[in-house]
Protein backbone atom coordinates (compact mmCIF):
# COMPACT_ATOMS: atom_id res chain seq x y z
CA UNK A 1 0.00 0.00 0.00
CA UNK A 2 1.43 3.07 -1.05
CA UNK A 3 1.75 6.26 1.73
CA UNK A 4 0.13 9.23 1.43
CA UNK A 5 2.92 11.66 1.10
CA UNK A 6 1.49 14.19 1.58
CA UNK A 7 -1.63 13.95 4.56
CA UNK A 8 -2.78 17.45 4.72
CA UNK A 9 -2.83 18.28 1.62
CA UNK A 10 -6.83 17.33 1.34
CA UNK A 11 -6.86 20.03 4.41
CA UNK A 12 -4.84 22.62 2.52
CA UNK A 13 -6.88 21.77 -0.57
CA UNK A 14 -10.50 22.56 0.77
CA UNK A 15 -8.99 25.99 2.76
CA UNK A 16 -7.16 27.55 -0.35
CA UNK A 17 -9.57 26.75 -3.03
CA UNK A 18 -11.82 29.08 -1.99
CA UNK A 19 -9.59 31.52 -1.62
CA UNK A 20 -8.15 31.03 -5.18
CA UNK A 21 -10.97 30.91 -6.87
CA UNK A 22 -12.53 34.33 -5.51
CA UNK A 23 -8.90 35.57 -6.18
CA UNK A 24 -9.12 34.41 -9.89
CA UNK A 25 -12.48 36.35 -10.32
CA UNK A 26 -12.61 39.80 -12.34
CA UNK A 27 -14.43 41.41 -9.93
CA UNK A 28 -12.07 40.62 -6.64
CA UNK A 29 -10.09 43.28 -7.27
CA UNK A 30 -13.05 45.59 -7.06
CA UNK A 31 -14.49 44.30 -4.41
CA UNK A 32 -10.97 44.44 -2.13
CA UNK A 33 -10.66 48.07 -3.02
CA UNK A 34 -14.01 48.73 -2.40
CA UNK A 35 -13.67 46.78 1.13
CA UNK A 36 -10.27 49.04 1.75
CA UNK A 37 -12.20 51.95 0.86
CA UNK A 38 -14.74 51.82 3.28
CA UNK A 39 -12.30 50.27 5.68
CA UNK A 40 -10.49 54.10 5.54
CA UNK A 41 -13.52 55.69 5.10
CA UNK A 42 -14.06 53.48 8.64
CA UNK A 43 -10.65 54.36 10.00
CA UNK A 44 -10.73 58.26 9.80
CA UNK A 45 -14.42 58.54 11.11
CA UNK A 46 -13.46 56.96 14.48
CA UNK A 47 -9.51 58.16 14.49
CA UNK A 48 -10.01 61.66 12.64
CA UNK A 49 -8.27 62.32 9.14
CA UNK A 50 -5.22 64.26 11.14
CA UNK A 51 -4.53 60.88 13.04
CA UNK A 52 -4.40 59.02 9.13
CA UNK A 53 -2.47 61.87 7.70
CA UNK A 54 -0.45 62.42 10.56
CA UNK A 55 1.05 58.63 9.98
CA UNK A 56 0.78 58.62 6.22
CA UNK A 57 3.29 61.61 6.39
CA UNK A 58 6.14 60.28 8.38
CA UNK A 59 9.03 60.14 6.30
CA UNK A 60 11.07 56.64 5.06
CA UNK A 61 14.60 57.63 3.64
CA UNK A 62 16.29 55.22 1.43
CA UNK A 63 19.88 55.74 1.45
CA UNK A 64 23.21 54.00 0.63
CA UNK A 65 25.71 55.32 2.84
CA UNK A 66 26.84 58.89 2.60
CA UNK A 67 26.19 58.47 -1.39
CA UNK A 68 23.06 58.28 -1.85
CA UNK A 69 19.83 59.39 0.25
CA UNK A 70 16.12 59.49 -0.83
CA UNK A 71 13.74 61.00 1.85
CA UNK A 72 10.24 60.73 1.20
CA UNK A 73 6.88 60.62 3.44
CA UNK A 74 4.99 57.42 3.38
CA UNK A 75 2.41 59.28 1.29
CA UNK A 76 4.92 60.12 -1.46
CA UNK A 77 5.99 56.57 -1.18
CA UNK A 78 2.72 55.15 -2.19
CA UNK A 79 1.90 57.52 -4.47
CA UNK A 80 5.29 58.15 -6.41
CA UNK A 81 6.60 54.83 -6.24
CA UNK A 82 3.99 51.76 -5.73
CA UNK A 83 1.93 53.97 -8.01
CA UNK A 84 4.74 53.79 -10.96
CA UNK A 85 4.22 50.18 -10.87
CA UNK A 86 -0.37 50.65 -11.80
CA UNK A 87 0.85 53.21 -14.77
CA UNK A 88 3.50 50.45 -15.64
CA UNK A 89 0.38 47.82 -15.77
CA UNK A 90 -1.49 50.82 -17.35
CA UNK A 91 1.16 51.05 -19.80
CA UNK A 92 1.87 47.95 -20.52
CA UNK A 93 -1.91 47.03 -21.27
CA UNK A 94 -2.39 50.14 -23.53
CA UNK A 95 0.67 48.99 -25.81
CA UNK A 96 -1.14 45.41 -25.97
CA UNK A 97 -4.17 47.39 -26.87
CA UNK A 98 -2.58 49.39 -29.72
CA UNK A 99 -0.27 46.44 -31.20
CA UNK A 100 -3.31 43.51 -31.27
CA UNK A 101 -5.89 43.98 -29.19
CA UNK A 102 -9.10 47.03 -29.85
CA UNK A 103 -7.02 49.54 -30.76
CA UNK A 104 -4.85 48.08 -33.08
CA UNK A 105 -7.54 48.49 -36.39
CA UNK A 106 -8.22 52.46 -37.01
CA UNK A 107 -11.57 51.83 -37.67
CA UNK A 108 -12.42 49.68 -34.32
CA UNK A 109 -10.39 51.97 -32.15
CA UNK A 110 -12.44 55.25 -33.53
CA UNK A 111 -15.46 54.55 -31.09
CA UNK A 112 -13.80 53.97 -27.93
CA UNK A 113 -11.19 56.93 -28.33
CA UNK A 114 -13.57 59.36 -29.32
CA UNK A 115 -16.14 57.98 -26.48
CA UNK A 116 -12.67 58.81 -24.30
CA UNK A 117 -12.09 62.11 -25.92
CA UNK A 118 -16.24 62.67 -24.97
CA UNK A 119 -15.60 61.48 -21.25
CA UNK A 120 -12.34 64.05 -20.98
CA UNK A 121 -13.93 67.05 -22.57
CA UNK A 122 -17.65 67.46 -20.95
CA UNK A 123 -16.78 66.50 -17.39
CA UNK A 124 -13.88 68.97 -17.56
CA UNK A 125 -16.00 72.10 -18.87
CA UNK A 126 -18.39 71.28 -16.43
CA UNK A 127 -16.02 71.09 -13.24
CA UNK A 128 -14.61 74.50 -14.97
CA UNK A 129 -18.54 76.32 -15.08
CA UNK A 130 -18.13 75.45 -11.40
CA UNK A 131 -15.16 76.80 -10.78
CA UNK A 132 -15.03 79.34 -13.14
CA UNK A 133 -12.41 82.10 -12.55
CA UNK A 134 -11.12 80.60 -8.42
CA UNK A 135 -8.30 79.32 -7.21
CA UNK A 136 -10.10 75.70 -7.58
CA UNK A 137 -9.75 75.24 -11.60
CA UNK A 138 -6.58 73.45 -11.23
CA UNK A 139 -9.27 70.39 -10.26
CA UNK A 140 -10.31 70.07 -13.87
CA UNK A 141 -8.53 67.12 -14.75
CA UNK A 142 -9.69 65.49 -11.76
CA UNK A 143 -13.64 63.86 -13.49
CA UNK A 144 -11.77 63.42 -16.64
CA UNK A 145 -10.78 59.55 -15.58
CA UNK A 146 -12.79 56.18 -15.41
CA UNK A 147 -11.65 53.77 -12.87
CA UNK A 148 -11.46 50.87 -15.12
CA UNK A 149 -10.88 47.85 -12.36
CA UNK A 150 -14.67 49.38 -10.70
CA UNK A 151 -16.48 49.79 -14.53
CA UNK A 152 -15.42 46.60 -15.80
CA UNK A 153 -15.99 44.81 -12.39
CA UNK A 154 -19.69 46.02 -12.65
CA UNK A 155 -20.37 44.46 -16.19
CA UNK A 156 -19.22 41.34 -15.14
CA UNK A 157 -21.42 41.12 -11.87
CA UNK A 158 -24.09 40.99 -15.02
CA UNK A 159 -22.79 37.76 -16.67
CA UNK A 160 -24.55 36.49 -19.39
CA UNK A 161 -26.53 39.27 -19.57
CA UNK A 162 -23.86 41.45 -21.27
CA UNK A 163 -22.48 41.12 -24.66
CA UNK A 164 -18.94 40.33 -24.76
CA UNK A 165 -18.18 43.20 -27.07
CA UNK A 166 -19.51 45.53 -24.44
CA UNK A 167 -16.84 44.76 -22.06
CA UNK A 168 -14.19 44.81 -24.72
CA UNK A 169 -15.71 48.24 -25.77
CA UNK A 170 -15.29 49.79 -21.79
CA UNK A 171 -11.70 48.29 -21.32
CA UNK A 172 -10.55 49.84 -24.45
CA UNK A 173 -12.55 53.48 -23.73
CA UNK A 174 -10.85 52.96 -20.14
CA UNK A 175 -7.74 52.57 -21.34
CA UNK A 176 -7.87 55.63 -24.01
CA UNK A 177 -9.03 57.41 -20.77
CA UNK A 178 -5.51 56.35 -18.74
CA UNK A 179 -3.92 57.25 -21.59
CA UNK A 180 -5.40 60.85 -21.80
CA UNK A 181 -5.15 61.24 -18.26
CA UNK A 182 -1.60 60.54 -17.96
CA UNK A 183 -1.04 62.95 -21.01
CA UNK A 184 -2.81 65.67 -18.90
CA UNK A 185 -0.73 64.77 -15.97
CA UNK A 186 2.61 65.21 -17.70
CA UNK A 187 1.70 68.08 -19.22
CA UNK A 188 -0.23 69.91 -17.41
CA UNK A 189 0.68 68.83 -13.18
CA UNK A 190 4.15 69.56 -13.88
CA UNK A 191 5.26 72.64 -11.85
CA UNK A 192 8.79 72.64 -13.13
CA UNK A 193 11.90 71.07 -14.76
CA UNK A 194 15.31 70.04 -14.07
CA UNK A 195 16.96 70.07 -17.37
CA UNK A 196 19.78 67.90 -15.56
CA UNK A 197 17.26 65.11 -14.62
CA UNK A 198 15.43 65.62 -17.83
CA UNK A 199 18.59 64.94 -19.99
CA UNK A 200 19.76 62.09 -18.18
CA UNK A 201 15.48 60.21 -18.28
CA UNK A 202 16.29 60.51 -21.56
CA UNK A 203 19.67 58.67 -22.10
CA UNK A 204 18.27 55.97 -19.68
CA UNK A 205 15.00 55.85 -22.15
CA UNK A 206 17.01 55.94 -25.02
CA UNK A 207 19.18 52.77 -23.99
CA UNK A 208 16.04 50.63 -22.65
CA UNK A 209 14.93 51.21 -26.66
CA UNK A 210 18.40 49.99 -27.58
CA UNK A 211 17.72 46.99 -25.59
CA UNK A 212 14.20 46.59 -27.01
CA UNK A 213 15.46 46.82 -30.79
CA UNK A 214 19.08 44.72 -30.02
CA UNK A 215 16.75 41.91 -28.78
CA UNK A 216 17.14 41.90 -25.00
CA UNK A 217 14.22 39.56 -24.19
CA UNK A 218 15.16 39.31 -20.16
CA UNK A 219 13.19 41.25 -18.09
CA UNK A 220 15.96 41.99 -15.41
CA UNK A 221 17.82 45.04 -17.48
CA UNK A 222 14.85 46.54 -17.99
CA UNK A 223 13.56 45.94 -14.51
CA UNK A 224 17.49 48.07 -13.28
CA UNK A 225 17.25 50.83 -15.51
CA UNK A 226 13.58 51.35 -14.70
CA UNK A 227 14.78 51.88 -11.61
CA UNK A 228 17.44 54.37 -12.64
CA UNK A 229 14.19 56.01 -14.76
CA UNK A 230 11.72 56.48 -11.93
CA UNK A 231 14.36 58.05 -10.11
CA UNK A 232 15.28 60.03 -13.13
CA UNK A 233 11.53 61.59 -13.96
CA UNK A 234 11.33 62.05 -10.08
CA UNK A 235 14.06 64.48 -10.27
CA UNK A 236 13.50 65.81 -12.88
CA UNK A 237 9.88 67.35 -11.86
CA UNK A 238 7.36 64.79 -14.18
CA UNK A 239 5.36 63.19 -11.70
CA UNK A 240 7.41 59.92 -11.11
CA UNK A 241 4.72 57.85 -11.97
CA UNK A 242 5.54 58.73 -15.69
CA UNK A 243 8.46 56.72 -16.01
CA UNK A 244 6.01 53.42 -15.59
CA UNK A 245 4.19 54.29 -19.17
CA UNK A 246 7.82 55.11 -20.62
CA UNK A 247 9.30 51.90 -19.08
CA UNK A 248 6.18 49.71 -20.54
CA UNK A 249 6.39 50.80 -24.23
CA UNK A 250 10.31 49.99 -24.39
CA UNK A 251 9.48 46.44 -22.96
CA UNK A 252 9.29 43.59 -25.76
CA UNK A 253 6.20 42.84 -27.11
CA UNK A 254 7.11 39.67 -29.20
CA UNK A 255 8.54 36.26 -28.20
CA UNK A 256 11.61 34.90 -28.81
CA UNK A 257 10.63 31.63 -30.48
CA UNK A 258 7.67 31.31 -33.27
CA UNK A 259 4.92 28.98 -31.96
CA UNK A 260 6.58 26.70 -34.63
CA UNK A 261 9.98 26.86 -33.21
CA UNK A 262 8.40 26.13 -30.31
CA UNK A 263 6.27 22.96 -31.03
CA UNK A 264 9.58 21.33 -32.39
CA UNK A 265 11.33 21.98 -29.35
CA UNK A 266 9.13 20.78 -26.76
CA UNK A 267 8.09 18.07 -29.49
CA UNK A 268 12.25 17.32 -29.11
CA UNK A 269 12.47 17.51 -25.53
CA UNK A 270 9.06 15.43 -24.46
CA UNK A 271 10.74 12.51 -26.66
CA UNK A 272 13.69 12.84 -24.35
CA UNK A 273 11.75 12.96 -21.17
CA UNK A 274 9.94 9.56 -22.36
CA UNK A 275 13.02 8.00 -23.06
CA UNK A 276 14.20 9.12 -19.99
CA UNK A 277 11.19 7.51 -18.49
CA UNK A 278 11.28 4.37 -20.19
CA UNK A 279 15.15 4.12 -19.00
CA UNK A 280 14.34 4.51 -15.23
CA UNK A 281 10.58 3.37 -15.46
CA UNK A 282 9.54 4.38 -11.51
CA UNK A 283 12.13 6.66 -10.68
CA UNK A 284 10.85 10.10 -10.00
CA UNK A 285 12.85 13.61 -11.20
CA UNK A 286 14.22 13.62 -7.87
CA UNK A 287 16.51 10.78 -8.49
CA UNK A 288 16.85 11.78 -12.23
CA UNK A 289 18.97 14.84 -12.80
CA UNK A 290 18.42 14.11 -16.98
CA UNK A 291 14.21 14.32 -16.44
CA UNK A 292 15.17 17.81 -14.24
CA UNK A 293 17.28 18.83 -16.49
CA UNK A 294 14.87 18.22 -19.76
CA UNK A 295 11.89 19.70 -17.53
CA UNK A 296 13.89 22.85 -17.17
CA UNK A 297 14.73 23.35 -20.79
CA UNK A 298 10.78 22.79 -21.36
CA UNK A 299 10.35 25.83 -18.73
CA UNK A 300 12.62 27.63 -20.28
CA UNK A 301 11.37 27.29 -23.39
CA UNK A 302 7.58 27.93 -22.51
CA UNK A 303 8.81 31.31 -21.21
CA UNK A 304 10.60 32.00 -24.59
CA UNK A 305 7.74 31.40 -26.41
CA UNK A 306 5.76 33.89 -25.08
CA UNK A 307 5.37 37.88 -24.79
CA UNK A 308 8.02 39.49 -22.37
CA UNK A 309 5.25 42.00 -22.19
CA UNK A 310 2.50 39.53 -21.67
CA UNK A 311 4.90 37.71 -19.01
CA UNK A 312 5.51 41.12 -17.08
CA UNK A 313 1.96 42.19 -17.11
CA UNK A 314 0.71 38.78 -15.73
CA UNK A 315 3.45 38.90 -13.16
CA UNK A 316 2.97 42.66 -12.04
CA UNK A 317 -1.38 42.70 -12.42
CA UNK A 318 -1.65 40.60 -9.36
CA UNK A 319 0.39 42.51 -7.00
CA UNK A 320 -1.32 46.29 -8.15
CA UNK A 321 -4.77 44.89 -7.64
CA UNK A 322 -4.38 42.96 -4.63
CA UNK A 323 -1.59 45.37 -2.90
CA UNK A 324 -0.84 48.44 -4.35
CA UNK A 325 -4.73 49.76 -5.22
CA UNK A 326 -5.61 49.21 -2.03
CA UNK A 327 -2.16 50.75 -0.09
CA UNK A 328 -3.48 53.24 -2.22
CA UNK A 329 -6.76 53.68 -0.88
CA UNK A 330 -5.74 53.19 2.12
CA UNK A 331 -3.62 56.59 1.65
CA UNK A 332 -5.61 59.04 -0.09
CA UNK A 333 -9.52 57.92 0.32
CA UNK A 334 -9.42 58.67 4.14
CA UNK A 335 -12.67 61.03 4.77
CA UNK A 336 -13.97 61.74 8.04
CA UNK A 337 -17.29 61.55 7.56
CA UNK A 338 -18.51 63.43 10.89
CA UNK A 339 -16.67 66.45 10.19
CA UNK A 340 -18.62 66.58 6.80
CA UNK A 341 -21.53 69.47 7.00
CA UNK A 342 -24.72 70.36 4.14
CA UNK A 343 -22.03 73.35 3.13
CA UNK A 344 -19.20 70.64 1.98
CA UNK A 345 -21.78 69.45 -0.40
CA UNK A 346 -22.43 72.64 -2.09
CA UNK A 347 -18.84 74.00 -2.62
CA UNK A 348 -17.61 74.13 -6.10
CA UNK A 349 -15.15 71.42 -6.04
CA UNK A 350 -17.68 69.21 -4.76
CA UNK A 351 -19.99 70.00 -6.98
CA UNK A 352 -17.56 70.35 -10.09
CA UNK A 353 -16.52 66.90 -9.49
CA UNK A 354 -19.57 65.34 -8.11
CA UNK A 355 -21.54 66.51 -12.07
CA UNK A 356 -18.46 66.17 -14.05
CA UNK A 357 -18.48 62.54 -12.86
CA UNK A 358 -21.86 61.83 -12.89
CA UNK A 359 -23.45 63.64 -15.61
CA UNK A 360 -20.16 64.71 -17.74
CA UNK A 361 -19.09 61.18 -17.98
CA UNK A 362 -22.59 59.95 -19.98
CA UNK A 363 -23.11 62.94 -21.98
CA UNK A 364 -19.82 63.14 -22.92
CA UNK A 365 -19.33 59.26 -24.18
CA UNK A 366 -22.91 58.72 -25.24
CA UNK A 367 -22.63 61.98 -27.30
CA UNK A 368 -19.52 61.48 -29.05
CA UNK A 369 -20.14 58.36 -29.69
CA UNK A 370 -23.54 58.51 -31.42
CA UNK A 371 -21.09 61.63 -33.58
CA UNK A 372 -18.67 59.42 -34.49
CA UNK A 373 -20.83 56.53 -35.71
CA UNK A 374 -23.45 59.42 -37.34
CA UNK A 375 -20.39 60.43 -39.34
CA UNK A 376 -19.09 57.61 -40.48
CA UNK A 377 -16.16 57.83 -38.05
CA UNK A 378 -16.68 54.60 -36.16
CA UNK A 379 -19.25 51.55 -36.07
CA UNK A 380 -20.94 50.06 -33.31
CA UNK A 381 -19.58 46.80 -31.94
CA UNK A 382 -21.88 43.93 -32.78
CA UNK A 383 -24.53 42.66 -30.38
CA UNK A 384 -24.53 46.58 -28.53
CA UNK A 385 -27.28 48.45 -28.77
CA UNK A 386 -27.41 52.38 -27.98
CA UNK A 387 -28.74 51.51 -24.62
CA UNK A 388 -26.10 49.26 -23.92
CA UNK A 389 -23.97 51.75 -24.72
CA UNK A 390 -25.60 54.68 -22.55
CA UNK A 391 -25.17 52.14 -19.70
CA UNK A 392 -21.64 51.76 -20.39
CA UNK A 393 -21.35 55.43 -19.89
CA UNK A 394 -22.70 55.81 -16.76
CA UNK A 395 -20.09 53.57 -15.19
CA UNK A 396 -17.50 55.69 -17.02
CA UNK A 397 -18.51 58.29 -14.08
CA UNK A 398 -16.77 55.80 -11.58
CA UNK A 399 -13.53 57.86 -11.20
CA UNK A 400 -12.37 56.64 -8.11
CA UNK A 401 -8.17 55.33 -8.66
CA UNK A 402 -7.10 57.95 -11.04
CA UNK A 403 -9.77 60.85 -9.68
CA UNK A 404 -7.71 60.52 -6.44
CA UNK A 405 -4.46 60.48 -8.03
CA UNK A 406 -5.22 63.70 -9.98
CA UNK A 407 -6.48 65.45 -6.67
CA UNK A 408 -3.70 64.80 -4.82
CA UNK A 409 -1.48 66.97 -8.16
CA UNK A 410 -4.28 69.58 -8.67
CA UNK A 411 -4.17 70.67 -4.53
CA UNK A 412 -1.90 71.78 -2.12
CA UNK A 413 -4.51 72.92 0.18
CA UNK A 414 -6.09 70.12 2.22
CA UNK A 415 -9.54 71.45 2.47
CA UNK A 416 -10.02 71.30 -1.57
CA UNK A 417 -8.37 67.64 -1.26
CA UNK A 418 -11.06 66.62 0.95
CA UNK A 419 -13.81 68.09 -1.35
CA UNK A 420 -12.67 66.32 -3.97
CA UNK A 421 -12.61 63.33 -2.25
CA UNK A 422 -16.22 63.58 -1.55
CA UNK A 423 -16.89 64.74 -4.69
CA UNK A 424 -15.10 61.75 -6.10
CA UNK A 425 -16.87 58.74 -3.53
CA UNK A 426 -20.08 60.40 -3.93
CA UNK A 427 -20.19 60.11 -7.54
CA UNK A 428 -18.40 56.79 -7.77
CA UNK A 429 -21.07 55.51 -5.92
CA UNK A 430 -24.11 57.43 -8.08
CA UNK A 431 -22.69 56.25 -11.51
CA UNK A 432 -22.23 52.60 -10.17
CA UNK A 433 -25.78 51.94 -8.88
CA UNK A 434 -26.83 54.12 -11.96
CA UNK A 435 -25.08 52.41 -14.70
CA UNK A 436 -26.22 49.14 -12.74
CA UNK A 437 -29.98 49.91 -13.17
CA UNK A 438 -29.69 51.08 -16.48
CA UNK A 439 -28.11 47.99 -17.72
CA UNK A 440 -30.40 45.58 -15.82
CA UNK A 441 -33.22 47.43 -17.26
CA UNK A 442 -31.82 47.32 -20.88
CA UNK A 443 -31.28 43.56 -20.64
CA UNK A 444 -34.27 43.08 -18.80
CA UNK A 445 -36.38 44.04 -22.47
CA UNK A 446 -35.65 41.25 -24.78
CA UNK A 447 -36.75 43.74 -27.86
CA UNK A 448 -33.90 46.42 -26.90
CA UNK A 449 -31.67 43.53 -27.81
CA UNK A 450 -32.58 43.29 -31.37
CA UNK A 451 -32.55 46.96 -31.74
CA UNK A 452 -31.32 48.18 -35.29
CA UNK A 453 -27.80 49.71 -34.66
CA UNK A 454 -27.83 52.44 -36.33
Amino acid sequence: MSRNRYPLAPLFGRILSPLEQFLQRATAGGIILIATTLLTIALSTCFGGAALHHFWEQEVALSAGTAFELRLSLHHWVNDGLMALFFLMVGLELKREILVGELASLRDAALPIMAALGGMMVPALIYAAFNAGQPTMAGWGIPMATDIAFAIGILVLLGPRIPKSLIIFLMALAIADDLGAVLVIAVFYTQSLNPSALMAAGLILGFLILLNRGGVRHPLPYALLGILLWYAVLASGIHATIAGILLAFTIPAFSRFSPQDFDARIEELHTAFRAQQGARAGQESLGNPHMATIAAAMEASAAHVQSPLLRIEHGITPWVTFLIIPVFALSNAGIDLGSIRLGDLLEPVTTGVFFGLVLGKVLGISLFSRAAVRFGLARLPAGITWHHLTGAAWLGGIGFTMSLFISQLAFSNAMHIEQAKLGILLASAAAAATGLAWLLHATKNPPLMNEERK
